[in-house]
């Protein structure tokens, strides 16, 4: 059977089950997640041991280290997949929230309401969580869920998906919103990207590649999730202790992840002062650094050793322990630095002076801004939605972690007591 076939039976059923979350309660939605989160635990050794399956393939293989956490999963980060459902299940419900109502002067009311896209397809690359991030995050906006992993994570995604089928028992809502697309031929990614009319949205998560791959090659209308070379910038109002902290919790804390930093930006009058220090920091952090002409001078006169940055270095996303970083003439140096070589994904300034954080507040045009805090709270769930199905740099239609509400668009509901248009 051709994969067009397979996708477009796959759909097939995912749109029948849908209709049974569509015509489901909260209530029961919320039931499948708290089910999901117990079979987890329950499951815990099974879904453990085939991630020691694709984890050993992966070093067989000689994929990089990057990879290779994504693709981890620990006790701890399974339990966390768990606690994350739960707390999903807690937040209100995205559907059928009224967005605008009003009434016309003919009488009609007007109620615009949410509701489910339908059938959605995630692309993603090494990281089994998505296989549960984005299904309890799907299930409770009310979509069907076409999973479409790499085939690094193929073990792992299969056994996560039969764990969590297992939550559907004794509840209206059929198991197959819930679909793995198979990971093991390409052509299954192509089929599934001009499936439509099947699929409502499809939305890629993982590196810039594939990203871009899908976005060039859909057809099916797809949300843009981003890369992130993302900065942090140190303005000459900073406090040095916090800007160490911030900037190593931003940098080593998971170097994997979009929201890890990429660049460091030093106000130059700063510079000599703040520098060595920074650099005896990461290199302490096992951090390799690259950096501009004017910082390894600072770096060669202290006896630290440094890489020279070359231009294709200012937008890499390393997903490792490597970082950038530049001196800039002040805090529009730094917006300018970033405009150029960002992906529009999370800025930081660590700063005191509240002229330096408006501008940077007001003129970076990016997913979101933190102030005097790590880049990492760029996240669905430090945010508060509990978890979250990507991250999104474009503007239309989500922006940000996207969790419950972005997973739902619209419907106008207009009553009436027999009107007709004149």
């Amino acid at each position: 059977m051709d994969a067009t076939t397979v996708i477009a039976e796959i759909a097939n059923k995912a749109n029948s089950a849908a209709r049974t979350l569509a015509s489901s309660s909260a209530k029961e939605r919320n039931q499948v997640l708290l089910n999901i989160a117990d079979q987890l635990e329950i499951n815990l050794d099974l879904i453990l041991k085939a991630n020691q399956i694709d984890m050993q393939a992966a070093q067989s293989a000689g994929i990089n280290s990057s990879l290779q956490d994504r693709l981890l999963l620990t006790p701890n980060r399974v339990k966390a997949m768990a606690q994350a459902a739960r707390d999903i299940s807690k937040l209100p419900d995205p559907l059928g929230r009224i967005i605008v109502e009003r009434n016309l002067a003919n009488g009609l009311n007007l109620k615009q309401i949410s509701v489910p896209f339908g059938v959605v397809g995630m692309v993603y690359e090494a990281r089994p969580n998505v296989t549960v991030d984005a299904a309890v995050i799907l299930i409770k906006s009310g979509n069907a869920a076409l999973l479409r992993g790499s085939s690094t994570a193929v073990n792992s995604n299969q056994v996560l998906i039969d764990v969590m089928k297992k939550s559907f028992n004794s509840t209206p809502i059929s198991s197959e919103v819930l679909q793995l697309i198979p990971a093991t031929d390409r052509s299954t990614v192509t089929a599934l990207l001009t499936a439509r009319g099947k699929i409502d949205l499809v939305i890629p998560r993982g590196s810039s590649e594939l990203i871009r791959s899908v976005v060039d090659e859909a057809t099916v209308p797809t949300i843009e999730t981003g890369a992130g070379v993302c900065h942090v910038y140190v303005d000459k109002s900073a406090d040095f202790k916090k800007a160490i902290a911030i900037l190593i919790n931003s940098k080593c804390d998971r170097p994997s992840v979009c929201n890890a930093a990429e660049t460091l930006l030093i106000h130059q009058d700063i510079a000599n002062e703040f520098t060595p220090i920074v650099f005896k920091e990461l290199k302490t952090a096992g951090v390799i650094i690259n950096t501009d002409e004017q910082s390894k001078k600072i770096a060669d006169k202290t006896g630290i050793k440094v890489n020279l940055a070359t231009q294709e270095s200012w937008s890499t996303e390393y997903g490792t322990l490597e970082i950038n970083v530049a001196q800039v003439s002040d805090v529009m140096g730094a917006i300018d630095h970033i405009a150029r070589y960002g992906t529009k994904h999370t800025e930081a300034i660590v700063a005191s002076d509240q002229d330096a954080i408006s501008k940077f507040t007001s003129l970076n045009d990016c997913a979101a801004i933190m102030v005097n805090a790590s880049t990492r709270f760029t996240d669905g769930g430090q945010m508060g939605f509990g978890a979250e199905i990507g991250i999104s740099n474009q503007k239309m239609h989500a922006r940000g972690p996207m969790g419950l509400e972005q997973m739902t668009t619209t419907t106008w509901i207009v009553s009436g007591s027999g009107q007709i248009r004149e």
